[in-house]
């Protein structure tokens, strides 16, 4: 009896200071393991990641060799391997104290993206983005609400990363305006308000092309030249999307007179109409043109985007670039 108490007692005992030497390991992992599995493993294949805000929900998930946005359309290419890279690189900075995330997220009533991560029907990874100025890489995570916070970076990228967990269908979509081969096209018509005499409308019939100042046929024009202006829709994007401006700034910008509107007529019916307004931006407290972008907006959706000179020159020509 007596010798079976000792080893009860003894076995107690042992199971104690196991439990004890595991806490105390435990804790020498940084910030505690718990709190802090933020990257997904190498080994971890990755087929499906879900972000959530709110009422918005979004899910990138991959099928064959692509990657679809909601199921339906195909995501960017760019941003998917951008955030594939952030999942499994991102690192903890450092922790935020419980004063600073009150001041700078629960007194802003900042709402998190939760972000869940899958590799085929399980879940591998799950944490809270709450995106802030607080700190130059933008963004403050959590495993839980309940958790620890901490500033989470990707070494070697000194931007936010925060940024690209956004919980916006659009976002996800490739920035694309033409995505039409000269085939395709019925008819193009560029409509130039800024200039008199520069509008200009193309005939496309099977083997033949008609040039017209929107009015009447004009003559002298290049071939070659309206064939290589048609092959320039092939590939027209945009920078982003203009998501965090107000109704009114939208309505300002939009009541304006545009610089042109150019409208695409393709074979199939599915017409594509791109409308440019001038932007403007301050410099030492001077409103003055931005010659590097424009606002735009087709008719497929309300929503505004910016586009860039460069990659809208291909398509902002006048009538005269017809002729020699």
């Amino acid at each position: 009896m007596i010798m079976g108490r000792y080893i009860v007692r003894y076995s107690l005992i042992t199971i104690a200071i196991g439990i004890a030497i595991f806490l105390v390991f435990r804790s020498k992992v940084p910030f505690g393991r718990n709190n802090t599995s933020f990257a997904v493993g190498p080994d971890a294949r990755i087929t499906r990641i879900e972000l959530i805000q709110g009422k918005k929900k979004v899910s990138i998930e991959e099928s064959g060799d692509k990657w679809f946005v909601n199921k339906k359309d195909e995501a960017r290419k760019s941003v998917v391997i951008f955030i594939m890279k952030t999942l499994r690189e991102m690192k903890i900075k450092s922790p935020v104290s419980s004063g600073t995330f009150e001041n700078e997220i629960v007194a802003k009533n900042i709402e998190p993206v939760r972000v869940n991560v899958f590799s085929r029907h399980r879940m591998i990874r799950s944490f809270y983005v709450y995106k802030t100025n607080s700190n130059i890489y933008g963004n403050i995570m959590k495993i839980k609400p309940s958790s620890k916070p901490y500033i989470v970076y990707m070494p070697g990228y000194e931007d936010d990363i925060g940024v690209h967990f956004i919980a916006e269908e659009l976002f996800w979509k490739p920035y694309q305006v033409f995505h039409i081969l000269p085939s395709e096209i019925g008819s193009v018509t560029n409509e130039v308000f800024s200039e008199e005499n520069a509008s200009f409308r193309i005939e496309c019939a099977l083997k033949s092309f008609q040039l017209t100042d929107l009015t009447k046929p004009v003559s002298g024009w290049d071939t070659l030249k309206v064939k290589r202006y048609l092959t320039y829709f092939t590939s027209i994007a945009f920078e982003t999307w203009a998501s965090a401006m107000t109704e009114s700034e939208i309505n300002s910008i939009t009541s304006a007179n545009p610089l042109c509107r150019i409208s695409v007529s393709r074979r199939d019916g599915n017409n594509i109409v791109l409308t440019v307004w001038e932007k403007w931006k301050t410099e030492n407290g001077t409103r003055i043109p931005d010659t590097d972008r424009v606002w735009a907006r087709t008719n497929q959706r309300d929503e505004l985007f910016i586009m860039k000179y460069p990659e809208l020159d291909p398509v902002l020509k006048k009538r005269s670039y017809f002729f020699n």
